[in-house]
C-alpha cells in the first residue's frame, strides 16, 4: 500500500499545499525582514544584503518568486510524468536558492534562520515525495473517487 493510498490524499493535491506552505513562509519572512530596522535601512539605500537592487536584480526576484507560486497551479493540472519531473527540478532550485540564501552577506538573523528551517525540509520533501510518486498510485486513488 502506497502512502497515497494509505491517506486517501491525492498527491496532487499534497503536492499543491506543499508549495501553499512555502510560499506563505517565504513571503512572511520577507513581510518580517521589514521590520529590521538595519534591513530596511539598506533596502531604502538600495540594496538587498550585498546586491544592488537594480531593475534586473528585482526582475530576477519576480521569477524566482513565480516558481513556486506557478507550482501551486501546475501541481494540480498537469499530468503525471511532466508533473513528477517539475516539481522535482523546481523544488530542487528552490532548496538550492534558499540554502544558498544562508551564506549570501552577513550571518542571518534568527526569524531568518528559522523561516529556512521551516521552507528547506519542505521544499525537500516536495522533491522526495514526487520522486518516489508512481503514476500507478495515483491512478488507483483517482478511480476509488465516486
Amino acid at each position: 500500500m502506497t502512502n497515497e493510498e494509505a491517506t486517501g490524499v491525492d498527491m496532487k493535491v499534497r503536492l499543491s499545499t506543499l508549495w501553499i506552505f512555502a510560499i506563505l513562509n517565504y513571503l512572511y519572512c520577507d513581510v518580517v525582514s521589514l521590520f529590521d530596522p538595519s534591513n530596511l535601512k539598506n533596502l531604502m539605500a538600495g540594496y538587498a544584503g550585498p546586491m544592488s537592487i537594480t531593475p534586473g536584480f528585482l526582475l530576477g526576484t519576480a521569477i524566482m518568486m513565480e516558481i513556486p507560486i506557478a507550482m501551486v497551479l501546475l501541481s494540480r493540472v498537469l499530468n503525471h510524468p511532466v508533473n513528477r519531473w517539475a516539481n522535482i527540478i523546481a523544488g530542487t532550485i528552490m532548496t538550492v536558492i534558499q540554502f544558498s540564501s544562508l551564506f549570501i552577506g552577513k550571518m542571518p538573523m534568527p526569524f531568518y534562520l528559522f523561516f529556512s528551517v521551516m521552507e528547506i525540509p519542505c521544499t525537500v520533501f516536495i522533491v522526495w515525495s514526487a520522486v518516489r510518486w508512481h503514476a500507478q498510485s495515483s491512478i488507483r486513488i483517482s478511480e476509488q473517487r465516486p
